[in-house]
């Protein structure tokens, strides 16, 4: 339905240039020939051709043509004929048709000009011919050179405003790039910043807890846990931030960060003094690399606020694989809540950016739970 006014415009352009141009021929001043049936079709045929001129100019400049040189060559009243002729002209120079224009000036400057010679009957040169038969066939001629001038000036104003309309597009695009190119700039620098500090005070800490486990084997002492969790805690980290900092340079996360080094995160967190249990529920598959990597570092951070925050707790972790989605879940058995801080804000947001949904907070009863479900893309077979 919503095409239908764009279908009958052209027919009612056409029709109502067909009906002006009839009104024109019945007060246009007498002739050789009163208007009549034949006059009439003269006129409607090219006047309704016009209503298909912008898919085929050349066509129906070819028949308006015509129909122009049969109509004055019959001796009808007026030159209300010629309108069909001059917007087939405008539009068929908008459409790069030139030739076919010129042809059509030529045949009715020629054809029209001798016939209406040879009507009147006059002799060489055209001496009988009437001084306003001659100015209405100049006048006719100068209209449709005008027609193809303004249909020329009208593809050149369409040919300029496309060319604008590039380069401006050319300049967003160039803007959107270079504000790009400095976002990463900017990114690899704050990385590089970040990388060469935390690396140098995570570096000490490593060193540290390593001189003082030499330390301790070296007097058969036993070795205090908290120093082995501090030195494999802080080597691991150090991957992390050299991983961190290859991703920003490559605009791609590690495919090792996901739940495959999800063994490795609970025996961190064992050495911690987090006792921690894992279930796993309905077929365990590969998962798309945004999912793995948020699944992980869920897991990973709830374990971090365990740690932090719920004191001498255990940990429950629960994955559970659905048809088109992956429900993680992390409980503590004491309930110390987590504070609000970037932790929390980063995994909301990494879930969000996923489309699924998170849910922090005091289990029933006791505890503390964090539950996110992650939609799963399912191949197609």
């Amino acid at each position: 339905m919503t095409t239908t006014p764009g279908l009958l415009r052209p027919f009612a352009g056409a029709l109502g240039l067909a009906v002006v141009m009839v009104v024109a021929g019945l007060i246009a001043p007498e002739s050789r020939r009163a208007l009549d049936l034949v006059a009439v079709l003269l006129i409607a045929v090219p006047a309704l051709a016009t209503a298909g001129v912008r898919r085929a100019p050349v066509p129906v400049l070819a028949v308006a043509t015509a129909a122009l040189l049969a109509y004055q060559a019959r001796g009808y009243p007026g030159v209300g004929s010629s309108l069909p002729v001059i917007v087939a002209l405008y539009l068929a120079v908008l459409a790069r048709q030139r030739l076919a224009a010129g042809a059509a000036i030529a045949a009715v400057l020629v054809g029209g000009y001798t016939t209406e010679v040879a009507t009147v009957g006059s002799g060489v040169g055209g001496a009988n011919l009437s001084p306003d038969a001659l100015q209405r066939w100049v006048l006719l001629i100068g209209w449709m050179v005008a027609a193809c001038v303004a249909g020329e000036l009208s593809r050149q104003r369409r040919i300029h405003i496309g060319h604008l309309e590039q380069r401006a597009l050319d300049a967003e695009r160039t803007r959107e790039e270079t504000a790009r190119r400095r976002a990463d700039e900017e990114r690899l620098r704050i990385a590089r910043e970040l990388h060469d500090s935390l690396t140098h005070s995570i570096s000490l800490i490593n060193v540290q807890a390593g001189v003082a486990v030499h330390l301790a084997r070296k007097r058969s002492e036993e070795v205090p846990p908290a120093l082995l969790t501090i030195q494999e805690t802080s080597r691991e980290a150090m991957r992390e931030l050299r991983a961190a900092l290859e991703v920003l340079r490559s605009d791609e996360e590690p495919a090792t960060v996901g739940l495959n080094r999800l063994d490795g995160l609970v025996e961190g967190a064992v050495r911690a003094g987090v006792p921690v249990s894992v279930t796993v529920s309905g077929e365990r598959r590969d998962l798309p690399d945004p999912v793995d990597r948020t699944a992980y570092r869920i897991v990973q951070e709830a374990l971090t606020n365990v740690a932090r925050h719920a004191g001498p707790a255990t940990a429950s972790v629960h994955l559970e694989y659905g048809d088109d989605e992956l429900a993680v879940q992390v409980d503590d058995g004491r309930g110390g809540a987590a504070e609000p801080g970037v932790g929390l804000t980063g995994m909301r947001e990494r879930v969000t950016a996923l489309g699924g949904s998170l849910h922090v907070g005091p289990r029933a009863g006791a505890g503390f739970s964090v539950r996110a479900v992650l939609p799963v893309e399912v191949a197609g077979p």
